[in-house]
């Protein structure tokens, strides 16, 4: 998928999935060709690593499926064991697993992002979602399934701008190279900038 988000989409509820897709695969992106040392580096004042961030946003991707697939009924949280849900949620660098590369990640995302991406095309905007139990969500009322879309395009572009700064203060390598380089395009080097 390429740094642009296609403009053909012809409704409401591609427009949906083609955003929420494409803000999966831009952090899929950021993950090129790290090596797993990488992404469990913190490269920054703060202690969030790649690895963590792709594994927090795989949990919302993979929950938010489930509830637009159950919606109007409440749905079981994304399948994970207490420890992993517990590093996952606030990305904790202990998020990372042994077997996480750089490449599973990515992929994950762009599956994940795509099951999305069809459970928005398959759902009726205006359909009720059950507020998930958390404390940080309000505990009356309801969602819409358009709403939780929209929420979701907001938290995952919300951490691709995380995903690209930690990446950059890794290598130095920054958005639009990343994405020509994943698409295996060239970079020219008066492109880079410096």
């Amino acid at each position: 998928m390429s740094f642009l988000t296609r403009h053909d989409v012809t409704g409401e509820r591609e427009l949906l999935a083609v955003f929420v897709e494409q803000q999966a695969d831009q952090i899929a992106t950021s993950l090129y060709g790290l090596s797993h040392e990488d992404l469990g580096r913190a490269a920054s004042a703060s202690a969030m690593t790649l690895g963590a961030l792709a594994r927090h946003a795989l949990l919302m991707i993979e929950g938010t499926v489930l509830r637009v697939q159950a919606a109007p009924e409440a749905s079981a949280p994304a399948p994970r064991t207490p420890e992993q849900a517990a590093a996952e949620g606030p990305i904790d660098p202990s998020a990372l697993r042994e077997e996480d590369t750089a490449e599973s990640l990515a992929a994950a995302l762009r599956e994940a992002g795509g099951a999305l991406g069809a459970a928005l095309l398959a759902a009726d905007p205006a359909t009720s979602v059950p507020i998930p139990q958390a404390p940080w969500f309000p505990t009356e009322g309801e969602w819409t399934v358009r709403w939780v879309a929209l929420h979701l395009v907001e938290e995952l572009a919300r951490h691709a701008g995380h995903a690209d700064i930690l990446r950059e203060s890794l290598d130095g390598k920054g958005t639009y190279e990343l994405n020509a380089r994943s698409d295996g395009e060239p970079w020219p080097a008066e492109w880079a900038q410096g």
